[in-house]
C-alpha cells in the first residue's frame, strides 16, 4: 500500500513538472503564435509603462489586476532604471560616500523584479524583457547612472573606455557601452560587470516559464552586440536545463532593410522577431510592411511580436487615430503580440486601448485569430487603408474599418445568411446587428465614420 502510495505520489509530481516545463514558446502547430502552458495563446497587451517591475508593490499589483480583468496578457519590461517617476531604483549597492559598488546589489531592485515576475504569472499575464534600454547611458541619464566611471569605485574612465557625457541622441550609436564585446573592441572591465548584471537577471527570471527575451530596445548597435548577447543568454540558460526564447529589436523603421534581416535570416538563434519599429508607419504602407515581412521569413515561420505600438493624440509618433489603425492591422494582420505603448508615445491601459483589448476577445469567441488570416481579395476595388479584412474562409469574416467608409464584399464562397455585428472601437460596444444574405457581392456601409469592426459570422 505504501508502495502504491509513493508512486501515484511520483506520479503527481512529474505531472506538475511536466506542466510546469511548458514555457512560453512557439506553438509547434503554427509557429506564428506563441504556446504557453502547452495551449496556444495570443498575447494582448496595453500598459502604462515600459518597466513596471519598479512599480511600488500596491501600484503594481492594481495595474496587473485591471489588465487581467478586461483581457490582457502581455507586457513590456525593459531592465531600466531611468528616474522619470522618482521611485526607480539602480541595481548596484550604493556607498555612504555616495559612488556605487557595481560588485554589489541593491537587493530592493532585485526583490522588486522577482515580485513582478511572481505576480504577472499569477495572472497568466507573458512578459517580454528588454535587457538593455540604449537610453539608460545617455544624455542626462547617464550623468547619474552607476555605470558612469565617475560614480563607482570599480573602474576609471581610461579602464572602462567610459566618458562622464554622451550628450548625443543614442540612434548616433557612441556609446562605447555596446561595444564591449570580443569582436567588437573587447572591453573586458566593462564586460564583465555587464555579463554580471546578466547572470543575476537570469537566475532570477529563469525560475519563470512566462518570459521572453529582447536583447535592446530599437537599437542601432552592431551586430556582434546582439549576437553576442542573444548567444549569451541562451547559453547560460542551456546550462541550467532551461530553453528560452530570445530577439532583438532594431530602431530602422523600415522592416525591409538589411538591419532587422539580422533577426529574419536567423532562426536558429533568434525563435522570434519584434516589429515593433513598423509602428513608426502609417495607412497601408503600415499594413504592406507586416505582410512583407510574414512572407519573407514564410519558410521559417516564427511569431512577430510588436511589444509597443506609437499613436497617441499629444505624443511624437502619431495620433491616437495612428494607434487604432496599427495595432488593429498588425492583429488582423497576424501578429503573435500586440501592445498599446504608455504614454504620452502610446495609449498604455485605457480606455480606448481596454476597448480594443475587449473587442479582440470578443472575436476569439467566434474564432481564433490563428484560424483567420488576410483576404484582401474579398474586397472589391480595395482602396489604400479603406479596410482590411480576414477570414477563416468558412463561416467568419472580420473587417477593420478606420474610417468608417463604404466598402464592396465578395461574398460568392459565402452562400448563406450570415449575421453581422458592428462593434464600435471608440467603446468596444456593439452598435447594430444586421442579418445578409451571401453568395453575391455586398455593398457595406459602417454606422459612421469613426473606426469599427464588422463581424461576420453564420
Amino acid at each position: 500500500m505504501k508502495r502504491i502510495i509513493l508512486l501515484f505520489t511520483i506520479a503527481i509530481i512529474s505531472s506538475a513538472q511536466c506542466f510546469a516545463a511548458k514555457p512560453i514558446q512557439p506553438w509547434k502547430k503554427n509557429h506564428w503564435y506563441w504556446s504557453y502552458k502547452g495551449k496556444p495563446i495570443m498575447l494582448l497587451g496595453a500598459s502604462s509603462d515600459d518597466n513596471l517591475f519598479q512599480w511600488p508593490g500596491e501600484m503594481l499589483v492594481a495595474h496587473l489586476d485591471s489588465m487581467k480583468n478586461v483581457g490582457a496578457n502581455y507586457v513590456r519590461n525593459t531592465m531600466s532604471d531611468r528616474h522619470d517617476r522618482g521611485f526607480e531604483l539602480y541595481p548596484f549597492l550604493q556607498l555612504t560616500n555616495g559612488k556605487y559598488d557595481l560588485d554589489k546589489w541593491n537587493p530592493e531592485y532585485w526583490n522588486r523584479f522577482e515580485f513582478f515576475l511572481k505576480e504577472t504569472t499569477k495572472r497568466n499575464i507573458v512578459v517580454q524583457i528588454e535587457i538593455w534600454d540604449r537610453f539608460d547611458y545617455f544624455r542626462h541619464y547617464w550623468e547619474n547612472h552607476p555605470y558612469n566611471p565617475k560614480n563607482n569605485i570599480n573602474y576609471s574612465k581610461k579602464e572602462s573606455a567610459l566618458k562622464e557625457k554622451y550628450p548625443d541622441h543614442p540612434a548616433g550609436n557612441k556609446q562605447p557601452f555596446f561595444f564591449t564585446t570580443p569582436k567588437q573592441r573587447n572591453i573586458i572591465t566593462l564586460l564583465s560587470v555587464q555579463q554580471r548584471f546578466v547572470e543575476k537577471m537570469l537566475s532570477i527570471s529563469l525560475k519563470y516559464d512566462h518570459v521572453l527575451y529582447c536583447m535592446d530596445n530599437e537599437t542601432s548597435a552592431e551586430v556582434e552586440w546582439a549576437f553576442y548577447w542573444a548567444d549569451f543568454v541562451r547559453a547560460y540558460a542551456a546550462k541550467r536545463s532551461k530553453v528560452v526564447c530570445v530577439t532583438e529589436m532594431w530602431d530602422n523603421w523600415n522592416l525591409r532593410t538589411d538591419e532587422h534581416r539580422r533577426t529574419f535570416d536567423h532562426p536558429e538563434r533568434f525563435a522570434y522577431c519584434d516589429v515593433s519599429q513598423n509602428n513608426q508607419k502609417k495607412g497601408q504602407t503600415h499594413w504592406d510592411n507586416f505582410q512583407w515581412v510574414k512572407q519573407y521569413i514564410s519558410s521559417a515561420p516564427r511569431p512577430l511580436n510588436t511589444v509597443k505600438t506609437y499613436g497617441a493624440d499629444g505624443g511624437r509618433h502619431g495620433n491616437t487615430q495612428d494607434g487604432i489603425e496599427r495595432w488593429w492591422r498588425h492583429v488582423l494582420g497576424g501578429v503573435a503580440s500586440a501592445r498599446f505603448h504608455r504614454p504620452s508615445s502610446g495609449l498604455g491601459l485605457s480606455e480606448l486601448s481596454i476597448a480594443c483589448v475587449k473587442i479582440a476577445r470578443y472575436i476569439e469567441k467566434k474564432e481564433k485569430f490563428w484560424n483567420l488570416h488576410p483576404c484582401d481579395e474579398l474586397l472589391i476595388n480595395k482602396q489604400p487603408n479603406v479596410a482590411y479584412i480576414i477570414s477563416n474562409n468558412k463561416d467568419v469574416i472580420v473587417m477593420f474599418s478606420p474610417k468608417g467608409e463604404k466598402t464592396n464584399i465578395d461574398l460568392k464562397e459565402f452562400p448563406f445568411k450570415m449575421k453581422i455585428e458592428w462593434i464600435d472601437i471608440s467603446s468596444g460596444l456593439i452598435k447594430e446587428r444586421i442579418t445578409i444574405e451571401g453568395g453575391d457581392i455586398l455593398k457595406l456601409q459602417a454606422p459612421d465614420t469613426g473606426s469599427w469592426i464588422a463581424l461576420f459570422y453564420k
